[in-house]
């Protein structure tokens, strides 16, 4: 059973990366900090934008609505935690650049399932996402309309780049490929036929939050490009799964 939303939660959380970011202040030697931040502090507001940009963000009331609660804290914590860290960097003239990243999908080095991957991976192991975060109906993790994907590789070079380039500032949103739930079955369905590939009607029955579109022009304006595909993602975490013997 999920605890009740704490404020302690987001505290600790922000504390911790003013914390860093002191510490890269008083050495005096950090020329640039890369922050990571994530897509749940863009997308959940009520404007009913169909696209969203880094110059969007998400609605904390709203947030606070999101089932289930654990996933309110989350998503709180990194929204304030982001907009922390950019204050911060503007009142000490520390220089910093945050990554907002949509679902990071592909190979693993942990030993366990990483829990990023539940979501994307849950038609793999034939369950919807209701069955593969085990809670009940209403306080449950459901699949939104549209799901971003980024290849964890891109990601790391996303911020490479942007740790590198000195023209680089404020946010960049990393995203490379978006799929309804129609979309993702009928992909998956298709490349891999030996898994039991839940029925799209099941999806549609579970339903799901709207999600906007999410914009990288900012970050392939640097010239950034990405390099992976739906399929290097699922073939990357399908075989990490069969190697660590989850799959």
């Amino acid at each position: 059973m999920d605890k009740p939303f704490s404020a302690a939660y987001t505290s600790s959380r922000t504390d911790g990366t003013l914390g860093i970011l002191r510490e890269c202040l008083n050495s005096k030697t950090v020329k640039r900090v890369v922050y990571t931040s994530s897509r749940t502090a863009v997308v959940f507001n009520d404007k009913g934008l169909d696209t969203v940009d880094e110059s969007s963000w998400s609605d904390i009331h709203i947030m606070k609505t999101l089932k289930p609660i654990s996933v309110a804290s989350y998503v709180i914590s990194k929204t304030l935690t982001e907009k922390a860290a950019l204050e911060f960097a503007e009142k000490h003239g520390l220089d910093l650049v945050t990554v907002i990243p949509s679902w990071i999908h592909g190979p693993f080095l942990s030993p366990q399932f990483p829990e990023p991957l539940r979501p994307a991976m849950a038609m793999i192991y034939g369950m919807p996402l209701l069955l593969f975060n085990p809670c009940n109906q209403e306080n449950c993790m459901k699949y939104p309309s549209l799901t971003p994907f980024v290849h964890v590789d891109d990601v790391a070079n996303a911020h490479i780049l942007l740790l590198e380039n000195s023209k680089a500032k404020g946010r960049y949103i990393c995203s490379a490929v978006e799929v309804t739930p129609d979309e993702l079955f009928n992909f998956l369905s298709a490349r891999y036929p030996e898994y039991r590939i839940p029925n799209v009607d099941s999806l549609r029955e579970i339903g799901g939050i709207k999600h906007p579109r999410l914009s990288s022009k900012k970050l392939l304006d640097t010239g950034f490009k990405y390099k992976y595909g739906l399929e290097e993602m699922f073939d990357g975490a399908i075989e990490c799964c069969k190697q660590k013997g989850l799959l």
